[in-house]
């Protein structure tokens, strides 16, 4: 027999931020629990809404179902004494398990002989199970701070009013949270605020919709305020802009989801968009409508929780609570027009930005003088890169970023233009935080992406300067993220540029306070770097540690993705796997002499066919592969190497490397000394070997 299993515990308003989480932790946990115990069951649903956590279990069985178990006992040699009578280890195995010794048997386990009964365990009944299950869940919620309420002792994230627990008709009596189990629970705060008494558990979702003006089913409260939110904004004449988690915050915020229109006065537009848009979503939990052109409209939408007789009142009440919120936006900008972007930064002398690294000022000077540097490399404009670097962090000190934070590098970029600066310089401003996370846009000037670097290398080599590098889970500064910022910067944008000396010239802006023990840290986080991003994107360790193992290639991040790739596509050639185990086989050789190999190879001392033959493909494939390298058309030289594994085969099979005459051994490890670096060129092929 199954039934449908319903349990919900109804609350105060849950975090709307915490609360799709608190949903999927829940039901998580009690499937886990009741999969685990071996009750079978079909569909789950999770509801979460703003005073409530609910799980509703389909077609979930009555009871275990019997199990027949094995259990071991003490040594036989301690369960029975030397006259063979049982022991008390013996007698009280067995009373435990309801036994008599004489019903117990033997099992040799391989260290021994010991007692072992098998007996059947019977299926315990699903009531009896749920509720410790369902205690056990709500216990083990991630909840950070948990508090009390009235008079009780009991703790949760906010106070619980309510427990149905429903299975099939029958309420399955247990106590939680100081609450009694029941059939009995709440709607909508004020559409339905009386009780509703639910007479079976699969009757929850419409019962809750239709009688208690509550949509419990989290995704599609979601997908409805979504679709409001498009047809309001399609209705005011632009496109809502929807921020996903903005979406999610306000779904966990309503029960019964009404989207309102209202506006405010055009002369707010004169702000910042991007400050405004902040304002009424962090500060009202509202949409902001685009037109055409991606511009600010003087509309919002507003989710309501309630659908009311007069929506105009409603809408009028938003709108006055909007109104100085744009009105402080207002006030902050106009004071900081009143300045320069140099005026601004002057403050910026008196904020450190680490004890042992300077001012926020110091650090300006640091990016402005590296920007100038990369700019140079990547065909930008040094003056610009320069002027930008020194500016790049004057906006810290406005009123605007100090009371929206979002707005950091945004608002340099608008006081920037509209104090005459070149637009590459105030794009820049806006770009030197880019990529701020995983997928983030890139730079797209040459100036923001010499600024941007100039940033993110400083700040890597400074914190490893000063000891305090990454260290586990802990990267306070997030060189992590910066790191993969940089490569990221490099490579998708194309820039030929020396990430070693870029380290290096911010090192010596930093002077006594980094040394080169230091840099070369840096240097191998960076690597590691490498790895971490290459393997996201599926590339085989194999091939980025073959890559890794060659110095200059982890200089130049263009050239080392290049290599890579060609790497990549050799790995799934035919000839990779034989290539690969030869340049093992090769590695191992010349790893056991005790100097380098000779220079030259000596023509007369040719005696083999296949020596004589692979020693001319390799000197055809210096000069062939020449102009390849030099273009970095690096799978070009694979291609062209792979041609060289027969050769290579026949050489292994007829010659002797280590023969006897001294000049013709050390003229055949000549041969095997430049066909090894005709692959590192690349990469170490050896690497590639399983």
């Amino acid at each position: 027999m199954s039934r449908d299993l319903l349990i919900e515990l109804g609350t105060e308003e849950l975090p709307p931020k915490a609360l799709p989480n608190l949903s999927a932790a829940l039901t998580e946990e009690f499937i886990r629990q009741l999969d685990e115990a071996g009750l079978n069951h079909g569909e789950v649903e999770s509801f979460a809404a703003p005073r409530r956590l609910a799980v509703l279990v389909r077609g979930l069985d009555d009871k275990q179902a019997d199990r027949d178990i094995e259990r071991q006992g003490p040594a036989v040699q301690a369960a029975f004494d030397k006259d063979g009578n049982p022991t008390k280890a013996a007698q009280g195995f067995a009373a435990s398990l309801g036994l008599t010794v004489d019903q117990l048997g033997r099992q040799d386990t391989g260290k021994g002989e010991r007692l072992v009964a098998k007996i059947t365990e019977q299926g315990k009944p699903t009531v009896e199970l749920v509720p410790e299950f369902f205690a056990q869940a709500i216990q083990k919620l991630p909840i950070p701070k948990r508090m009390r309420w009235g008079k009780r002792k009991v703790q949760f994230v906010r106070p619980a009013h309510w427990l149905v627990a429903l299975f099939g008709d029958d309420v399955i009596p247990f106590e939680l949270l100081d609450l009694q189990s029941g059939r009995t629970s709440y709607g909508h705060r004020f559409h339905a605020p009386g009780a509703i008494e639910l007479a079976n558990a699969g009757e929850y979702l419409a019962r809750m919709e239709n009688d208690g003006h509550v949509i419990a089913d989290f995704n599609r409260r979601k997908a409805m305020i979504e679709e409001q939110a498009i047809a309001a904004g399609k209705a005011a004449g632009g496109v809502a802009q929807i921020d996903p988690d903005l979406l999610n915050e306000v779904t966990a915020l309503v029960e019964w989801p009404e989207a309102l229109t209202g506006s405010f006065d055009n002369d707010f537009l004169r702000v910042p968009q991007e400050a405004l848009i902040s304002a009424m979503e962090e500060h009202q939990k509202y949409f902001s409508v685009l037109d055409g052109d991606g511009k600010l409209m003087p509309k919002f939408i507003t989710i309501s929780n309630i659908q009311s007789k007069d929506a105009e009142q409603v809408i009028a009440g938003n709108e006055k609570v909007i109104r100085p919120r744009l009105a402080d936006a207002a006030f902050f900008y106009d004071n900081d027009c009143k300045k320069t972007l140099a005026q601004h930064g002057e403050g910026l002398a008196n904020v450190v930005f680490q004890q042992q690294l300077g001012t926020v000022a110091d650090k300006c000077q640091r990016i402005g003088g590296l920007a100038a540097t990369i700019a140079e490399q990547i065909g930008g404009d040094a003056a610009q890169a320069k002027l930008a670097g020194e500016l790049s962090k004057a906006d810290l000190n406005s009123e605007m970023v100090y009371e929206f934070d979002t707005m950091q590098g945004i608002m340099g970029y608008y006081l920037a233009q509209r104090e005459g600066q070149p637009e590459e310089v105030a794009k820049a401003l806006y770009e030197q935080y880019l990529p701020r996370f995983a997928g983030d846009t890139l730079p797209q000037s040459k100036t923001g992406m010499a600024v941007s670097l100039a940033d993110k290398i400083d700040t890597l080599v400074g914190i490893f300067g000063i000891g305090q590098k990454p260290s586990g889970t802990k990267d306070p500064y997030a060189l992590r993220r910066a790191t993969l910022g940089i490569l990221r910067i490099i490579i998708e944008n194309g820039l030929a540029v020396d990430l070693r000396d870029l380290l290096d010239q911010a090192a010596q802006q930093l002077g006594e306070r980094i040394d080169a023990g230091q840099v070369d840290e840096a240097f191998d986080f960076i690597k590691g770097r490498y790895r971490a991003m290459y393997q996201e994107q599926g590339i085989a360790t194999p091939v980025i540690l073959s890559v890794l193992a060659i110095d200059d290639a982890c200089r130049k991040p263009l050239d080392f993705d290049r290599r890579v790739k060609a790497v990549a596509d050799f790995q799934q050639r035919e000839e990779a796997a034989a290539l690969a185990a030869a340049n093992k086989r090769v590695s191992n050789i010349l790893a056991k002499l005790e100097g380098d190999a000779q220079e030259e190879i000596d023509g007369a001392l040719l005696e083999d066919e296949a020596e004589q033959t692979l020693t001319n493909l390799v000197v055809a494939s210096y000069e062939q592969s020449e102009p390849l390298l030099e273009q970095g058309d690096y799978q070009g030289v694979l291609e062209m190497l792979a041609e060289l594994r027969e050769p290579v085969d026949a050489f292994f099979d007829t010659v002797m490397v280590m023969a006897d005459d001294e000049a013709v051994r050390n003229n055949r490890l000549a041969i095997l000394a430049f066909l090894r670096d005709l692959f590192l060129n690349v990469a170490d092929i050896s690497l590639l070997q399983e």
